[in-house]
């Protein structure tokens, strides 16, 4: 059952986004001291007394402007008033009543969906009710003043926003799976979203920065709910100047941390590039599952070799990501886009999957049988006692080995690639611990186990 939506409308600047980070009890949305930080709908689940709903941030609002972004925007905000149970209309109590508020609580009045005025920037418990007192004007009803920083003033707006909210029966418990989609700017992330969601969730340009905030929506496929997080381009950081980008980049790397596994679009017209290289190697580091989304297909000359040449391209130089799934795609056509989803689900099964003790001592000892560990130059061998799988997300394993300093790197990529070849995890990462045991400590634990058989 969907959670009721509460949309955050108002002019550029008013603290729109400090108040969806108060309500929704995070700071996942951008604040920045600049007009049109926020340009898409962004969904945070928030909760108050028994109630449970969502709040969407939404780009200030400005009517007699069609520059830049601000039509888009304006789109934006009307998609996310149209599937509303209740509008918080948020004004500026410190700057006052505007020309520009006016002509959105206009607007507004035309709207089908109960409106809370709700004066931002009232951080003075003692002045606030004064702040709010000239904004009877609009017709809106009670102005609430709050503090969107402190915190101050919420809970009476909050009382009577739940009021609005229609009665649903107690939600079930459903576990997601957090998808990311991540690339360098202008690779077609947005389109990537619109395509899957089937809807124009994300304004797409072709003006780099476009997508600023770390964009989530919810999509039901079955009785699986997938959270797909749409991030900002990530550039490289010397080409970064602090402020609007410096925090989406930072976003887009949270994204990335708290997903399950990323959609990591490539531009299959620009091949692999540096930057590219960097991301692919900062996805890793997280240790998350990948699908390598090979975009703008639908621009390619294609005859019967060229998929096979273009992924022997890319897969040269991201051989370090080998395991992950490839899928040829167009967000523009949809070519595809509805096969993304089945590989979601199949990398993360992979991404939690674990392997019995007894499985993975097989496979060591068959890859030991096929080829021996290395010896040093003083005669000295390397020995592999015994491996056990000691997590999930991403599958880990430790191996426990007479002295880890052995084993050179040729050997432990063989030893991962008969993992790889016997165990599959394909489409996840799976990360080798090699542990150092003596002899005799591997003795004792033997007799122990031993005696606790008996």
């Amino acid at each position: 059952m969907p959670l009721p939506i509460v949309a955050i409308i108002g002019r550029p600047n008013v603290g729109k986004s400090t108040l969806v980070n108060r309500l929704a009890g995070d700071q996942q949305a951008i604040v920045y001291d600049q007009p049109g930080i926020t340009r898409d709908r962004t969904y945070r689940p928030a909760f108050w007394s028994d109630r449970e709903f969502q709040v969407v941030d939404t780009g200030g609002l400005v009517f007699d402007d069609d520059t830049e972004f601000l039509p888009l925007i304006r789109q934006q905000a009307m998609a996310a008033l149209q599937e509303a149970s209740v509008a918080v209309f948020v004004v500026d109590g410190q700057a006052g009543l505007t020309g520009g508020d006016r002509e959105i609580a206009d607007w507004l009045r035309q709207q089908s969906v109960p409106v809370i005025l709700t004066v931002n920037k009232c951080e003075s418990i003692e002045n606030g009710f004064m702040q709010a007192a000239e904004f009877w004007e609009l017709g809106l009803g009670e102005p609430y003043p709050v503090s969107g920083i402190h915190g101050s003033g919420t809970g009476e707006m909050l009382d009577e926003l739940i009021t609005h909210l229609p009665a649903m029966d107690e939600l079930p418990d459903t576990e997601e799976i957090k998808v990311a989609i991540v690339g360098r700017p202008n690779v077609g992330k947005s389109s990537l979203l619109n395509a899957l969601t089937g809807e124009q969730r994300a304004i797409v340009s072709p003006v780099s920065g476009t997508t600023r905030d770390a964009i989530d929506m919810v999509v039901q496929k079955g009785e699986q709910t997938y959270r797909l997080i749409d991030t900002a381009g990530i550039r490289r950081k010397k080409n970064v100047d602090y402020g609007a980008e410096f925090f989406s980049i930072n976003r887009a790397f949270k994204a990335i941390r708290r997903s399950d596994v990323v959609l990591f679009v490539l531009d299959v017209l620009d091949g692999v590039t540096e930057q590219d290289l960097k991301l692919a190697g900062r996805i890793i580091e997280e240790g998350r599952a990948v699908i390598l989304i090979l975009n703008k297909w639908d621009a390619v000359d294609k005859d019967s070799h060229t998929i096979y040449d273009y992924k022997k391209q890319i897969m040269n130089r991201l051989y370090f990501m080998e395991w992950a799934e490839v899928i040829f795609t167009s967000a523009l056509t949809g070519k595809r886009v509805e096969k993304i989803l089945d590989l979601v689900d199949s990398s993360v099964a992979e991404y939690r999957r674990r392997v019995s003790t007894s499985v993975i001592n097989e496979v060591l000892e068959e890859a030991v049988s096929w080829h021996s560990p290395p010896t040093s130059r003083q005669g000295k061998q390397g020995r592999i006692y015994y491996g056990t799988q000691v997590r999930t997300e991403p599958p880990t394993i430790t191996l426990f080995v007479n002295d880890p300093k052995r084993f050179t790197d040729n050997y432990r990529r063989y030893i991962d690639r008969q993992f790889r070849e016997q165990l599959g995890f394909k489409g996840t990462p799976i990360r080798l611990v090699w542990r150092g045991k003596k002899v005799r400590e591997m003795e004792r634990n033997t007799a122990n186990r031993a005696t606790k058989v008996k």
